[in-house]
């Protein structure tokens, strides 16, 4: 059974960089895709970046030029550091995984994400 574990969310300061884990654990082969989304309460959930086991990486326009998305296949675990945050940045992030672009079965709990001043 697959399961996505998400790690390394709490408070931030404003300003400061957040770092983001999540660990694929019941799998040894790497995804094709892994991404993180994340929801403001009282908003849908979101995008906010991709990573493709070919080395593409899609970011969306509010993290694009501050944010970097990796992964370490070997440990099918991939990170997200968002730089320079703000209040908009608060949110639960959630990491998603699946074996086509728009299709993940796969997603964490999720991790709250608190932006302070």
């Amino acid at each position: 059974q697959v399961q996505l574990i998400e790690s390394g969310g709490g408070v931030v300061e404003a300003g400061g960089s957040l770092r983001l884990s999540c660990t694929a654990s019941g799998r040894t082969s790497a995804f094709l895709v892994m991404g993180w989304f994340r929801q403001i309460p009282g908003k849908e959930r979101e995008l906010v970046s991709l990573s493709w086991s070919d080395g593409k990486f899609y970011y969306a326009r509010f993290v694009k030029g501050r944010s970097t998305i990796s992964r370490d296949s070997s440990k099918n675990t991939m990170f997200l550091q968002i730089n320079d945050v703000d209040a908009n940045d608060t949110a639960v992030y959630y990491c998603a995984a699946g074996e086509a672009t728009g299709n993940y079965p796969y997603w964490g709990q999720g991790t709250q994400v608190t932006v302070g001043s």
